[in-house]
């Protein structure tokens, strides 16, 4: 399809469309437990997270109601650390006009996650190359 990023498979494009305000979109690193903990699994090996981040922000609007709609894995035992997949990933949140994301206890992440309406596994080795995004809506205003 004409300026669509090949990243976005016709199986990506349907779940992020079917996903409804305040669903949550789960992208997630090669050692994530997607198979077990997911809904919907869409895989997307040999592409990194921060690639897959900036694609699906290309198409999908983040909530603007809710105080932490973008929230990645706090490091285990070192919770100032960040991660160079995280910090890739800001660059990106940046560039679309988003915050800085919340850190969250592993546990709580995965807990999160596994209420997702879909998780998207990509290829990211980098440890921590996780994100949660939370699907806001299009305004009857914005341009399409």
């Amino acid at each position: 399809m004409k300026g669509l990023s090949p990243l976005l498979t016709p199986d990506l494009l349907h779940a992020l469309a079917a996903a409804g305000h305040g669903d949550v979109i789960a992208i997630v690193d090669v050692n994530f437990p997607a198979a077990r903990l997911a809904r919907r699994l869409i895989l997307l090996p040999g592409v990194d997270t921060p690639a897959v981040l900036n694609t699906i922000l290309s198409v999908l609007p983040v909530d603007d109601f809710d105080p932490y709609p973008v929230r990645v894995m706090r490091v285990v035992g070192d919770a100032t650390s960040v991660p160079d997949a995280v910090r890739d990933c800001t660059v990106i949140l940046e560039r679309h006009g988003l915050v800085v994301p919340a850190a969250l206890d592993r546990h709580l992440f995965y807990r999160e996650a596994a209420e997702a309406s879909v998780i998207v596994q990509t290829g990211e080795r980098r440890l921590y190359g996780n994100v949660l995004l939370t699907k806001g809506v299009i305004r009857p205003d914005a341009m399409l």
